[in-house]
């Protein structure tokens, strides 16, 4: 007998150990035995996805109290360590072997070294809890974009969110071949508090062994850096589209209604709190996804799935005006895990929810009241910024009825967005496809916000949204783009967005809900049914255009000064952005394509040459329509 068959028949109750033999992969076998010999669980629970073991799951959650009821039936909250908020880029890292090389803009270790590190701090975490076996898909069951996961994991909370989020995956597993390739996730929260949260932050660590599909977790609780079929799934589907010829892309993906009743398929890459989920989420559109695509080239075309089906979207600002369709969900029956906020009496509360909100309860820092500091001295807010609540797609009014098509849906136009206060138009659409995904996607550049762990408001590059979690060189990425756009009889047109440009006042240009108005112009534009004027950046709209949308979508008058504010080209802004955009480039991007230097030439020579003749900044109306 196999080592790890005697293992699993020793560990494992044998109405566990029968369930999991239903699926004929060696290799699986032996990622669970591993685990277990290593983290040395008091039991094991192998969950096949069947309705009782579904429940189950959700009610050790409570039971353990990782998970505690709120007064609306289903609803639950949980919380993370107080330094345990956001993902934690510091000790996320990659673990390469020593005869190869990543970008050094990425995170890394040497790979024996890293598991020797991630692996002893494993061992015996897991002695007096139960280990979770869950078995999920990344995208669509049975077809072209399905890639099946398993994650053992000691946190119940993490195993219930996975139900929330993911499509399950046991008789996926069933159907595969015994040498079929998946995904391995290994979590264990450590050692816990009183509050069941982990007490060792120092000790966390999130490694991704990329050369055996394998991610190891431990001391954390966060959802993104235990949650395996989020961001740390991603750095390998990365990897194995790149292997395939496809993409995998931190974006949403929406449905957008046009004239005539026509539905139109958009993806948006923005960095976390830079307004990705509600652009997915505008009001009378339909939300495929939130985090997540997969593109494939099919009979060139581009084809886009949702790798979720579920969302763990940032709470903070969702209100009932602005965010009726989660508002609905997250105030009515039915299952929803908040996390990180504050709760009085069973009701949960967070910042910016538009309600009078208590003066004391519980929050992730424990019993809290206002003017709590923290030990620098600070205030301690209600609730995090980056409190999150997980829910299933599906519970949506406004979730699209293609979100389980296997075969994806067509995608017609891609934007790129961030947080910049100084030089980009709050909507602009690239010349080509090269010229999109180098001068918007390639060139993100953003201001770090709560959803990551460290400082708050720095101007960084972030590559196409998804620069933290390429496991392949930088340049390389940006290639794969390219080549796959050049592969398409018709690409999607590439946008530019960005919610947060300042006056010189400071105040933002854009009100909250105007991005509804850039996407109902993308629509027109993809097909043909909207003019626009050429700038040095690109093509942005024309004030008739927008008049006529700002009044149909949101009944709201657009003035000539409205968008002069928001739509005068500040040239020396745009070319300070092109300079800090070529430095990173040139310092991190070893083999950046040549197409990405020539581009850029290409927008610095426009942008100089309109300064010569405008000065600092440049009118719209002293531009060419098209």
């Amino acid at each position: 007998m196999q080592e790890y068959l005697k293992i699993l028949q020793e560990k494992i109750d044998n109405e566990n150990y029968q369930k999991l033999m239903q699926i004929a992969n060696p290799k699986l076998h032996e990622f669970v035995a591993d685990s277990i010999e290593l983290c040395k669980p008091a039991s094991v629970f192998i969950c096949s996805d069947s309705p009782e073991d579904i429940a189950y799951v959700r009610q050790q959650a409570v039971s353990t109290k990782e998970e505690r009821a709120l007064n609306i039936p289903g609803h639950t909250y949980h919380f993370d360590g107080y330094t345990d908020q956001g993902r934690d880029r510091e000790v996320t890292k990659y673990l390469v072997p020593k005869n190869e090389t990543l970008s050094e803009a990425l995170n890394q270790i040497e790979r024996q070294q890293g598991l020797v590190e991630v692996r002893g701090l494993l061992e015996d975490s897991m002695q007096d809890r139960t280990m979770v076996v869950r078995f999920m898909t990344l995208g669509p069951n049975n077809s072209k974009f399905s890639i099946s996961c398993v994650e053992c994991t000691d946190s119940f909370y993490v195993a219930h969110s996975l139900s929330l989020l993911y499509r399950s995956g046991y008789e996926e597993f069933k159907r595969l071949k015994p040498n079929a390739q998946f995904f391995a996730i290994l979590h264990s929260c450590g050692k816990v508090d009183e509050r069941m949260v982990s007490s060792e932050p120092d000790k966390k660590r999130i490694y991704i062994d990329y050369g055996t599909d394998t991610v190891y977790s431990v001391n954390t609780q966060y959802g993104g850096n235990t949650i395996g079929l989020k961001k740390l799934a991603l750095r390998l589907t990365i990897r194995k589209a790149d292997r395939e010829s496809w993409l995998a892309e931190h974006m949403f993906l929406a449905g957008i209604h046009g004239p005539g009743g026509r539905k139109t398929y958009f993806a948006g890459a923005f960095p976390s709190a830079c307004g990705k989920t509600s652009t997915a989420m505008l009001p009378n559109e339909n939300i495929l996804g939130d985090d997540i695509a997969y593109f494939r080239n099919v009979d060139a075309r581009c084809m886009a799935a949702n790798a979720e089906s579920g969302i763990f979207g940032i709470i903070q600002n969702v209100n009932s005006k602005d965010d009726p369709a989660i508002w609905e969900v997250l105030t009515t029956p039915g299952e929803v895990i908040f996390s990180n906020i504050l709760v009085k009496n069973k009701k949960p509360y967070w910042l910016g929810m538009g309600e009078q909100t208590p003066d004391d309860g519980e929050n992730h820092s424990g019993d809290w009241h206002k003017g709590k500091k923290d030990a620098k001295g600070s205030d301690i807010p209600l609730a995090h910024k980056n409190a999150r609540y997980a829910v299933a797609l599906n519970v949506l009014k406004n979730c699209d009825p293609e979100l389980e098509n296997p075969n994806g849906v067509e995608l017609a136009g891609v934007m790129y967005g961030g947080r910049d206060p100084k030089a980009s138009v709050p909507c602009q659409q690239g010349f080509d496809w090269e010229h999109g995904i180098i001068t918007y996607g390639a060139s993100l550049e953003t201001e770090t916000t709560f959803a990551t762990v460290g400082k708050e408001g720095v101007p960084e590059i972030n590559l196409m949204s998804i620069q933290d979690f390429v496991a392949i060189s930088l340049g390389k990425y940006v290639r794969n783009n390219l080549e796959f756009g050049k592969k398409l009889k018709k690409p999607p047109l590439v946008f530019g967005v960005n919610y947060f440009l300042r006056n010189k006042d400071g105040k933002f240009v854009n009100g909250v809900r105007d991005k509804h108005v850039w996407v109902k112009w993308m629509e027109l534009r993809v097909h043909g049914e909207a003019g626009c004027i050429q700038t040095p950046t690109g093509y942005i709209p024309c004030f008739e255009d927008l008049k006529k949308l700002f009044k149909e979508v949101l009944n709201k008058d657009y003035t000539r000064q409205d968008y002069l504010d928001q739509f005068t080209i500040r040239l020396e802004a745009n070319l300070a952005k092109l300079q800090r955009v070529e430095k990173f480039h040139r310092d991190n991007v070893v083999d950046a394509p040549v197409e990405l230097f020539s581009v850029l030439a290409q927008q610095r020579q426009r942008l100089e040459t309109a300064m010569k003749k405008h000065g600092d900044c440049v009118s719209p109306f002293d531009l060419t329509s098209r």
